[in-house]
């Protein structure tokens, strides 16, 4: 690995890092998922699952299945930035699981250009459908996020 893909997987790792950090907020009980979308390294917006505003933070119902109405990380991520003004235009989502078929969507409307993921959804064809339209995606290993959280002396 040259030295500029080096420093890109170094920082694809650390964002990967904060969006796992940023999963922390969801009140889902059977799989926290967090997004930032991050363009010339900033990040420009932030989104995590959950239930849309104005509803209960409950997102399984009494069977422990996820309730329809859920959002995932990456629409919310999405949504706010959308909402802000800003562009997500070129830019790269960091989402700590691979993304659905409907979040594949909207992510190739918004034109996000890379998408950087550890965990595999239980399905591929978001990232089947990325990959079709040219979207870049990537897989970091889960490993290498403590790894490098380690090495920098963050855990």
């Amino acid at each position: 690995m040259g030295y500029n893909e080096e420093k890109q997987y170094q920082l694809d790792v650390r964002y990967l890092r904060m969006a796992r950090v940023w999963s922390e907020n969801s009140y889902c009980l059977r799989r926290r998922v967090g997004a930032l979308i991050v363009r010339d390294k900033m990040i420009i917006s932030d989104g995590y699952n959950g239930t849309p505003s104005g509803f209960e933070n409950v997102c399984e119902d009494e069977t422990g299945r996820t309730k329809p109405y859920v959002l995932h990380a990456e629409a919310n991520a999405i949504t706010k930035v959308a909402k802000s003004g800003n562009s997500s235009d070129g830019a790269t989502l960091y989402v700590t699981a691979s993304p659905c078929i409907e979040c594949a969507k909207l992510i190739i409307q918004s034109g996000i250009r890379r998408v950087v993921y550890c965990d595999a959804y239980h399905s591929e064809d978001g990232v089947q459908l990325l990959q079709r339209v040219g979207i870049d995606v990537v897989q970091v290993d889960a490993k290498a996020l403590t790894e490098q959280a380690r090495r920098e002396g963050a855990l």
